[in-house]
């Protein structure tokens, strides 16, 4: 079984679910088979409201991931000062065992762009990419996760493969990774590449989170075309994918992603209980080391 260095998440080993308000109802009234709840950070940016008091509420019985979209990590220009300490803001108010964000640019130039980018995995992004994880996690005091994106283009000039950029990541910058074994699928899917040899390539020892979501495909003349929508149930191959690497891994906080399309409750929860279910069942530490000695 893989042994884990120092941790940089304090989620437990359980499942959780990306909060939605259409839920906040559902999971006040009573327990619920969850050991965490992750929020977007730049939902919960202002100062009060109602999201603010249902989060608040919420925190009482929850673990927290805290789960950002806009810092633009592999931006070429600096960070926004002002999104920073606004995150930085968040962060002390609910002290949130988790804090991730994406190997992935959103803005040029001061403006918003409503996607996660690509970046060319070559010396200068990595640079680049090193540096402002270090002024995230000297803003927030904490280490972070970073995750690994859902990609439709590569680089020609890209001299790494994205499991050494990210392990050369996490050397230099001691965060830690967030494995979205969804955009492993997807990603490889489209450029017709095995998802296995990624994840075995990929270093486990550093992830601190796993997510899992749905994805939309199309088949085009040139094969398929997978996209990341956040929007349906977990497909098998993904949760096969999940259940190999749990049994290298052991047990890690585990979320389902749904956020478009989103089901009520109990199908949320049905899909969390499989995780759950999936770790119970790992295989123990000696047979997996044996297995993989």
């Amino acid at each position: 079984m893989i042994q884990h260095p120092a941790p940089t998440t304090r989620l437990p080993a359980g499942t959780g679910i990306g909060l939605k308000r259409a839920h906040v109802a559902g999971l006040l009234a009573g327990p619920a088979s969850l050991s965490f709840l992750e929020v977007h950070a730049e939902n919960y940016m202002g100062d009060g409201g109602p999201p603010h008091e249902e989060l608040t509420a919420l925190r009482r019985d929850f673990a927290l991931s805290v789960h950002g979209v806009g810092l633009s990590i592999g931006g070429a220009g600096p960070l926004d000062d002002a999104h920073l300490s606004r995150l930085a803001h968040l962060c002390d108010r609910y002290q949130p065992e988790s804090f991730s964000e994406h190997l992935a640019w959103s803005s040029h130039d001061g403006a918003g762009l409503n996607d996660l980018l690509p970046l060319p995995y070559d010396a200068a992004t990595l640079r680049a990419v090193c540096d402002h994880i270090d002024r995230v996690q000297d803003a927030l005091r904490r280490p972070m996760l970073l995750e690994n994106p859902a990609t439709y283009v590569t680089f020609a000039h890209s001299t790494m493969e994205e499991t050494d950029f990210l392990r050369a990541i996490t050397a230099r910058t001691g965060c830690g990774l967030l494995l979205d074994v969804n955009n492993v699928f997807v990603s490889c899917t489209n450029h017709r590449a095995d998802p296995r040899a990624y994840l075995a390539a990929f270093p486990l020892d550093a992830v601190g989170e796993i997510h899992l979501g749905g994805h939309h495909a199309e088949d085009l003349p040139s094969g398929p075309l997978l996209i990341d929508t956040h929007g349906a149930a977990v497909a098998d191959p993904v949760w096969t994918l999940y259940e190999e690497v749990i049994a290298r891994t052991g047990p890690l906080p585990t979320l389902i992603e749904w956020d478009t399309d989103v089901p009520p409750l109990p199908v949320l929860l049905a899909e969390a209980d499989r995780a759950a279910a999936i770790m119970a069942g790992a295989t123990p530490a000696r047979e997996v080391r044996h297995a993989i000695a």
